[in-house]
């Protein structure tokens, strides 16, 4: 049996959470085929699988702290070729898969309906309306562009999965509406992560630990320099920074003793099952792999990316975490890992709801269940 994972590369979350179903697969007996492009095709190709190059559907631009929906409106159509779309096409009808798994990358999911191949959908938002309301008439006659393409894959494909935990301790609630057409294909699988608590070995890191992975590249500049100042004051705290790279780790030579600079993280499952708490921006898929370790969370989400607020107020009303801001100073920040550290007998009650769920060993049934 073989299936093509087709992954949206803005943020390494969609990738994550393919690598998850694609390994799951894999392990299966499944022929299991990746297209993706950017550092998503990279992150793919490091994990040993055989990936396409497609073109991105959407570019998402952002600066001082927030993302800019006008700028990335206009960079996703500077940026699109008609020719690339059609490639599309022909990949699904010549790669004569048995099942397509799309995760929300829009073109794969209507190919794949074109040529009568069984597909699943993986999302953590369904209403799009919010990212374009209230932004002047151009991001009004885009937004409503949007919606008609997603109500328009919503409609054909065969099961929507949602990787978050079910109701009442869904995070991406506010992110998913549930319309009467749609509601018999949802499955909420539970977090699709690669690794299994139990299967990674932790580390001896010293503790209380905190992991920070918001970056440091453009507007969350500000961001790595707060989280620095706050283990200035907190020395008896010891902090993993991740920074990314675009932050030359000279221009940090002046780091507190109590901080290691990494660049980038291979194993970032063994620092999060290690730590106390970890410091992320609003990204569903850090969520999940961090609900799914028992870890406390400290969101920072970008301003005005309405899923990932939504994702932030959400932990947090769950106790499971705490929504900060960019304006969120040193001395506070302090105050919230303190206040995280106490969260994590909820956090390891969402871990064992993860194991219980087992996500991947979910969508393996359903694609079984759609090739029938």
């Amino acid at each position: 049996m073989k299936v093509q994972i087709f992954v949206c590369g803005e943020g390494l979350g969609h990738t994550s959470r393919s690598l998850a179903v694609g390994n799951r697969l894999k392990n299966a007996g499944y022929e299991v085929l990746f297209s993706a492009y950017g550092y998503s095709k990279e992150h793919i190709e490091k994990a040993g699988f055989d990936v396409l190059e497609i073109p991105s559907e959407i570019k998402l631009v952002g600066g001082s702290g927030s993302l800019s929906i006008g700028e990335s409106v206009a960079e996703t159509f500077r940026r699109s070729k008609l020719k690339g779309y059609s490639e599309i096409f022909d990949l699904i009808k010549e790669g004569d898969s048995d099942i397509v798994i799309s995760d929300s990358y829009f073109t794969a999911a209507i190919a794949s309906k074109r040529y009568g191949i069984p597909l699943i959908f993986i999302l953590n938002q369904t209403n799009l309306n919010g990212f374009f309301e209230n932004r002047g008439i151009k991001l009004e006659i885009a937004g409503r562009f949007v919606k008609w393409l997603a109500d328009t894959v919503f409609k054909y494909v065969d099961r929507i999965v949602i990787p978050d935990f079910p109701p009442p301790f869904t995070v991406c609630e506010r992110s998913v509406h549930l319309l009467s057409e749609t509601v018999e294909k949802i499955e909420f699988t539970g977090p699709l992560v690669r690794h299994r608590y139990d299967a990674v070995e932790g580390l001896d890191l010293k503790n209380p630990h905190v992991l920070s992975m918001v970056g440091g590249f453009g507007y969350r500049k500000k961001l790595l320099s707060n989280v620095l100042s706050t283990a200035r004051i907190r020395d008896d705290l010891s902090f993993t920074l991740v920074t990314g790279p675009n932050v030359d780790p000279e221009s940090l030579k002046d780091k507190p003793a109590n901080v290691d600079i990494q660049e980038y993280i291979d194993d970032v499952f063994s620092y999060i099952k290690s730590s106390d708490v970890v410091i992320a921006p609003g990204g569903h898929s850090t969520m999940m792999e961090c609900l799914s370790f028992g870890t406390p969370i400290l969101s920072f989400p970008d301003m005005l990316h309405t899923e990932q607020q939504n994702n932030a107020e959400r932990i947090e009303e769950l106790n499971v975490g705490k929504h900060l801001s960019y304006f969120t100073p040193p001395f506070m920040i302090s105050e919230c890992i303190d206040q995280a550290i106490d969260l994590k007998d909820n956090c390891n009650r969402m871990r064992g709801f993860a194991e219980r769920l087992d996500g991947t060993t979910r969508v393996l049934e359903v694609v079984n269940d759609l090739v029938k």
